[in-house]
């Protein structure tokens, strides 16, 4: 007998994948958590039935998120993680010996934990000495903090249930106060292609853009994802992800990675016609 697990992109779109083996299904207060074993993305987290990450891809999310904010401002010495339960990005920000401070607030536990157990190349570095995790609402740790972090990322589920706040403007009102001078937020931003996804990247974009001096959104392709093509923010208090990028500087650490290289990076920037004409509007 074969077994398939289906998530529907739209109602009028699905996407299946061919499983090995259920290797986990629990449920937190906050939401329904599962583990799969794929035959074509390994170990894959669903959190209510949607595709948070996989083992063939995560690297193409985690860089992403992580080196193309890295690469302008390398300086950066203190980060604030929101979500992320899996350990994907706080991994790829212990490989920058200059950071002297993770923090990583997550409200649901059970996803670190359930990391931990089947997802240990994602979650491998959460005890990094320089790590300290947070049970609790990101919406309410950043409340009140002023000048604390150097780069903030939030790697958040889409707009529904547990991540509904970290789209709001008041969420990234709060980001923005809890920023040094330099300091560069990341958000994740949806997709531009199918109806429902783009209006919650417009609507993030319109928000960042009224708060921020700078704030763009860059693009990436992720197969596992709706559509494929994703997208986060890049906001700022004025460095520019492209002009200001050292690429020099990212070259020194001799980092090897799977997706992200600093060509890439400026091209991230270089969106499709339709995507400019979205947030245009």
């Amino acid at each position: 007998m074969e077994l398939w697990f289906t998530e529907e992109h739209t109602p009028n779109v699905r996407f299946s994948l061919k499983v090995q083996a259920h290797l986990y299904s629990g449920e937190s207060e906050f939401q329904k958590i599962d583990v799969i074993d794929t035959l074509e993305f390994g170990k894959t987290l669903l959190l209510d039935g949607l595709i948070m990450c996989s083992e063939k891809e995560e690297h193409t999310y985690h860089e992403m998120m992580v080196h193309v904010p890295m690469t302008v401002f390398p300086d950066a010495k203190r980060v604030l993680v929101i979500g992320g339960g899996d350990g994907g990005t706080v991994r790829e920000l212990t490989r920058y010996k200059t950071i002297e401070k993770i923090d990583m607030v997550e409200i649901d536990e059970l996803v670190v934990e359930v990391s931990r157990q089947y997802l240990p190349t994602m979650s491998c570095e959460l005890d990094d000495p320089r790590v300290t995790l947070y049970f609790q609402d990101g919406i309410e740790f950043v409340k009140g903090k002023e000048e604390a972090y150097d780069l903030i990322l939030v790697d958040s589920t889409d707009p529904i249930g547990p991540g509904e706040g970290l789209f709001t403007k008041a969420f990234y009102t709060d980001c923005y106060k809890a920023l040094t001078k330099q300091g560069i937020l990341i958000n994740q931003n949806e997709s531009p292609f199918y109806e429902v996804y783009r209006q919650n990247m417009m609507k993030a974009a319109e928000k960042t853009r009224e708060i921020f001096e700078l704030s763009k959104v860059y693009t990436f392709y992720i197969g596992i994802y709706p559509s494929s093509l994703w997208s986060f923010g890049f906001s700022s208090k004025g460095l520019d992800p492209v002009l200001d990028m050292k690429p020099d500087r990212f070259h020194e650490l001799g980092l090897d990675m799977h997706y992200y290289n600093t060509d890439l990076h400026a091209g991230a920037f270089m969106l499709p016609t339709y995507v400019k004409k979205l947030l245009e509007e």
